[in-house]
């Protein structure tokens, strides 16, 4: 399978040890981020397109432009700076997380930031990986809704959907959009007493055999759907971040989604 480490899986390791942990892991595609660890605000951009050229690694993606759907304020301007700071690294995408507090965005708005995104991105050869959040205060739930969002902007050409398999499961959208998807994330949650609702991304750690959120069904529909995308691992739990040996944990998990989706492909 066509892995990618997000660097939130390995926080306290430095640029560097991170890239030089994903190769040996097996895989050669990364994202980097901008708030755990803050690499954008701590490393130029000609740092880290050195550090992935040296390594060998290929950087998916920057994590995140939030809250990218209330296009004002500060945000026109942080957009900017981040989509020159993905140019400058060489990386492929920004990803987009919407408005997470509770407050409503209406689609009028929703429509216009991804309008007056559009531009920026182009610009400088950049997709936008939109990223509904699940969560229940989130103000862009689904996928079908930022993808109705995305034809209205007559933006087709530069975002893709982030299908994100916790975002997902929360939601409870059906439907997946392979033919959409830019990039997945995953993560797992197996916490037995938190109901769905409830999820945070605290619960969200490696993905084994005690998920609760149905990866490996996820996984197994989105490329019998035709997405041949990197599928990464983006666990934000901190028993995961304080591990002494992120590495062999990542292995392991690995080892265990790769196995158990050939399983299910074997038995269709």
């Amino acid at each position: 399978m066509d892995f990618a480490i997000n660097h939130i899986s390995a926080p306290s390791l430095p640029l560097q040890a991170f890239f030089a942990m994903v190769r040996r892991l097996g895989a050669n595609r990364v994202e980097i981020r901008n708030d755990t660890p803050d690499v954008m605000n701590s490393v130029a951009p000609e740092e880290v397109r050195a550090a992935a050229g040296a390594a060998g690694v290929e950087i998916l993606s920057i994590n995140a432009l939030y809250p990218f759907n209330v296009w004002s304020g500060d945000l026109p301007e942080r957009a900017v700076k981040m989509a020159d700071y993905a140019r400058d690294c060489g990386a492929k995408a920004l990803v987009m997380c919407p408005l997470n507090d509770g407050t409503p965005v209406a689609r009028a708005e929703l429509v216009a930031a991804l309008r007056a995104m559009a531009p920026i991105l182009r610009d400088r050869g950049l997709t936008g990986l939109v990223e509904p959040l699940g969560f229940p205060i989130s103000s862009l739930r689904t996928k079908g809704a930022a993808i109705d969002a995305i034809r209205a902007a007559g933006s087709t050409d530069v975002y893709r959907i982030m299908h994100d398999t916790f975002h997902h499961h929360l939601a409870g959208e059906g439907e997946l959009y392979p033919d959409w998807t830019g990039l997945v994330h995953i993560s797992g949650v197996t916490d037995p007493e938190v109901a769905v609702e409830d999820m945070l991304d605290a619960h969200r750690g490696l993905v084994d055999d005690g998920d609760r959120l149905e990866n490996i069904p996820q996984l197994r529909a989105l490329l019998d759907g035709g997405y041949r995308g990197p599928i990464s691992f983006e666990p934000f739990a901190e028993e995961v971040h304080a591990l002494a040996d992120p590495e062999a944990a990542l292995r392991e998990s690995m080892e265990f989604v790769a196995s158990r989706t050939e399983r299910s492909a074997s038995a269709r």
